[in-house]
């Protein structure tokens, strides 16, 4: 019973060191930077130009109707992006069809598991709201697969099926990149050489370091920072339990140790 009592001390040690670990795996939208940089207040034309944007940060710019505007944002292991665009018309206009689209590093356009990604703006309407929630950022998938994998995402924002009068039409937009963190059930076995971002595959290290275009677009922790999910807190505890079990057990199956012997004829 000394054994028992010892390993369920161990426990409770455990669980309450565990404790804040669990806490800070759990699914939290992500807050914005505190670098005290500013937003940017344009958008690229194309995916080479994309302005990069910070996941917290709310991007502005100015453009046309007809025009394609892009932006990108990187994403890690195991976050849950979603994408917000508002955009303000003309005081006249026509109907409006406008459009989010997002896509991975390997500019493969990603579906959304919910959110309002194309709407129509009534005649003479204010604005549009448009909304993406992409799936969970997977470490790895198969050659295959089109799953989210950890890099730079780009987002597009453009008016479908514009009238020609309304074309050109001066609009302001902005955006917003928010994420969960899913923690342990996201998790996989495997994980990419290195995430998605252009250029990592054709410079050395010192290079990465130094150029710009990858330094922007990487998570303040690094990437695969999330590394930590709370399977490693259930696992350990588990291991545990199973262990007290077993103790447990033989404790109630030994008996009170060797029987008495009876003297013959007794």
């Amino acid at each position: 019973m000394r054994v028992v009592r010892a390993l369920s001390a161990a426990l409770l040690t455990l669980g309450l060191a565990a404790a804040p670990a669990a806490a800070d795996a759990s699914p939290t939208p992500s807050t914005p930077s505190q670098d005290g940089g500013s937003a940017p207040t344009r958008a690229g034309t194309s995916f080479r130009t994309a302005t990069e944007v910070e996941q917290g940060q709310e991007a502005t710019a100015s453009g046309s109707t007809g025009d394609y505007l892009y932006w990108s944002f990187p994403a890690d292991t195991g976050q849950r992006p979603t994408v917000r665009a508002t955009v303000k018309l003309p005081d006249t206009h026509a109907a409006q069809t406008w459009q989010l689209d997002v896509y991975d590093g390997l500019r493969r356009r990603q579906a959304c598991q919910y959110g309002a990604q194309t709407r129509t703006a009534a005649a003479d309407a204010a604005s549009v709201e448009l909304a993406c929630v992409l799936r969970t950022v997977r470490a790895w998938s198969e050659p295959w697969g089109n799953d989210p994998l950890p890099g730079t995402y780009y987002v597009r924002l453009t008016a479908t099926g514009v009238t020609t009068a309304d074309l050109g039409l001066p609009v302001d937009t902005r955006i917003r990149v928010d994420s969960e963190d899913i923690g342990g059930s996201a998790v996989v076995d495997g994980s990419l050489a290195e995430p998605l971002v252009p250029g990592i595959a054709t410079r050395s290290g010192a290079e990465r370091e130094d150029a710009a275009v990858l330094a922007g677009l990487e998570p303040e922790d690094g990437w695969a920072s999330g590394w930590w999910s709370d399977r490693w807190v259930w696992t350990a505890t588990g291991g545990v339990l199973a262990a007290l079990a077993g103790i447990a057990g033989y404790a109630l199956t030994r008996g009170s140790g060797r029987p008495t012997r009876v003297p013959p004829g007794a």
